[in-house]
Formats: C-alpha cells, structure tokens, sequence
C-alpha cells in the first residue's frame, strides 16, 4: 500500500472532551419549585390578611365616598357631591382649625421635650435603662381611653391642677377641660407628655454621633451652645426628620383623647372637635357614611400632602453622612 507520508496522530484517552453535556437541572427547579409552594403557604395568611383587612376596606371607602350612604340603605351613586359640599360645611372648617393648631402646637413642642431628655440622658446617667423605661411608658399609654379619663379628671374644676392651684392662693379655677379657652391646650398638654417613643429615637441616635467631633470642637474652643448647633443638631437631623413624620402622622390622627375628654361632643364649643372625632360623629352618629368616607380620603391628601412637602423640604435642612 503506497505511504500518504503523515504520521498517525496519537488519540489521548486522558484529555477532557470539547463539550461537556449541560447538567440535569430537574431536581433543582423541582426542589425550588418546592420550596416557592412552602413559602406561599406561609405567606398565604398575609396575602388574606391584607385583602380582606386592608385593601378591601380601602377600596370601598373609596366608593361610599362616591355615595349616599346610610348604613341602613343601599348607598346611592352621587358623584362628587360629598367632596364638594366640604366647601360649605363649617363645622368642618371650625374642626380643621383646631387638628391645625393641636398638630403645629403640640408636636414641635413634643419633639423639643423629647430632645432636651434625651440630651440629659445621653450624659450617663447611672441607672439609664430605668429611667429610659419610665420615661417611655407614656408613648404608651398617653393614647389610652384610662389616660384620656385620668386627665378629664385632673384638669377638671376640682382636679389635682386647681387643688395645687389652690395651694398657693388661687381660687375660682374653671374647669380646664370644661373651658372653650383652654380645652385644647389640655389636649396639647397631653400629646406634649407622650415624649416618650421620640425621645428613645433621638438618645439613639445622640449615641450614633463620634465623640471626636466634640473632642476637636472643645479643643478649639467651641462652647456647649457652639457644639451643640454645630455638631449635635446637623448630624441628628436624620432623627428629627423622621420623627417629625412620625409624631405629625400621629398627631392627625388622635381621636380618643378628644373623644373621651369632651364626652364625644367635641365640646365645649367645639374646642376640642378633632378633624377624626367629626369624622366620626358624620359616620356614627349622624349615619351619613358616605359623607365620612369623603372626609376620611381628604385627611389621607392632607397628610400625605403635608409629608410629601416635608420629604421636598428637607434636602435643604437634613444632612446624611454622604453630604
């Protein structure tokens, strides 16, 4: 047989193929298939919860405020009627007033209490945790229907203010809570003595602050006011944004306190008609559901609006690390 000339190439038996076939995947998609079903059941309760307690509600609040509705009839589709006769109502204007003034009162004077204590505590105090759980308490149980019956009692014409009062000379004290004067300002009162969820944030993040800041600024001669506006404050300012949101949230919100101190009248004069307590009396009382639902979405604009101008505010005010 004549020679082609090429030597035979050698077949090594030991080298790794060209392609190596994909691997199996079936038991892996299987198992996390498997895995995806147990995590679905557990969640399963959440997703009923939310449903059925939150997104249902919302959505049919949203269409009663479309409606007539007594809660004894079959509501009756009336447009923007209910949204349009918040124009004229006065009573409401007359409750806005009063949620406006107890909101931008109490809640700047809240946060300023809250601040100082915290302040005080952040200078190592012995027995801090005590002291930080006595002072939480009233977050506590300042919204409470017993807080709320405590304080009629209190600030009432033979309460412990005009009894202490009375100690050094005073005499013929109204009835503080009976009085279109100064109902309000109880309640004020009131919201200004549940510091206490507020002030835990900010001693938080007074102990998040590096001491050498205050070590540098001492050493060049920066008194306690100077360190304070100067280190304290810039760096908190992440603190007090969020719980001005949170305390201005749950300002618009109080209902008990109003309802349980005027008897749930909003009286006197309605001193003390919370945006939430007429809201209230409009759905349970008065039955005018529809109407109520309309009120309910307005306050949800006016927070939402109010916190979308503080979120909008505060690149000018608030610093992060990253600045």
């Amino acid at each position: 047989m004549p020679s082609t000339g090429r030597a035979p190439t050698a077949v090594n038996e030991h080298a790794p193929p060209t392609h190596r076939p994909p691997r199996p995947r079936r038991k892996k998609s299987m198992l996390q298939r498997r895995e995806n079903r147990a995590a679905y059941l557990f969640l399963a309760p959440w997703f009923v919860g939310l449903a059925v307690v939150t997104i249902g509600p919302i959505t049919a609040s949203l269409v009663l405020s479309f409606t007539d509705y007594s809660l004894l009839e079959s509501p009756n589709w009336v447009g923007t009627e209910n949204y349009e006769r918040m124009l004229g109502d006065s009573r409401l204007h007359n409750s806005l007033i009063v949620t406006f003034v107890y909101v931008f009162v109490s809640v700047p004077l809240q946060l300023a209490l809250a601040l100082a204590l915290a302040l005080v505590l952040d200078r190592g105090v012995r027995g801090l945790p005590i002291y930080r759980s006595v002072y939480y308490l009233p977050s506590l149980l300042g919204g409470s229907v017993a807080i709320a019956i405590l304080w009629r009692l209190v600030f009432g014409t033979d309460g412990l203010i005009n009894q202490v009062l009375g100690m050094f000379g005073f005499e013929d004290l109204p009835g503080w809570v009976g009085h279109p004067d100064y109902a309000l300002g109880t309640l004020i009162v009131l919201n200004v003595w549940t510091f206490g969820s507020p002030m835990v944030i900010f001693l938080a993040g007074l102990r998040q602050i590096p001491t050498m800041y205050y070590e540098a600024a001492a050493v060049d001669g920066a008194g306690p006011l100077k360190r304070f506006f100067s280190i304290t404050i810039p760096l908190l300012t992440p603190i007090i944004f969020f719980n001005l949101i949170l305390q201005l949230i749950n300002a618009f919100q109080t209902f008990s306190q109003a309802f349980i101190v005027s008897g749930g009248t909003g009286g006197p004069a309605d001193s003390t008609m919370f945006y939430t307590l007429y809201l209230y009396l409009r759905g349970f009382s008065a039955f005018d559901m529809g109407y109520a639902s309309a009120l309910a979405w307005f306050l949800l604009l006016i927070i939402a609006g109010l916190t979308a101008v503080n979120f909008i505010a505060s690149k000018y005010w608030v610093h992060y690390g990253d600045d």
